[in-house]
């Protein structure tokens, strides 16, 4: 069965916005990653500050690869902000937790 990603970001309310803008700019960029089945981005709506980045993957390995290929590469050379400097992160802290799926359901009909 799949494997699910939660990356927990630490977002102080100042940077929320910068946050989702940078999500936005990189729309899509994930979703034709070999073994990628889904991807959310869930705002907190109260009592915290950490904004969960959900991802879904065929298996571990899918999720490695990419982690590995394209999103080392988004990260690593991503966004130059004035000066040809990379921007400040938005979140002032990430853990990453993983899951098995091991039941799903959806909608009937």
């Amino acid at each position: 069965m799949s494997v699910v990603k939660i990356n927990v970001l630490t977002v102080p309310a100042e940077q929320r916005e910068v946050l989702e803008k940078r999500f936005a700019s990189r729309a899509h960029a994930v979703e034709g990653s070999d073994g990628f089945e889904w991807f959310e981005l869930l705002r907190p709506a109260e009592g915290t500050d950490n904004y969960l980045v959900y991802t879904r993957w065929r298996d571990e390995e899918s999720f490695q690869a990419w982690m590995e290929g394209p999103m080392k590469a988004a990260h690593q050379g991503g966004g130059s902000g004035e000066g040809g400097e990379r921007p400040k992160p938005a979140a002032s802290g990430s853990t990453l937790w993983s899951f098995e799926v091991v039941q799903q359901a959806g909608p009937k009909g």
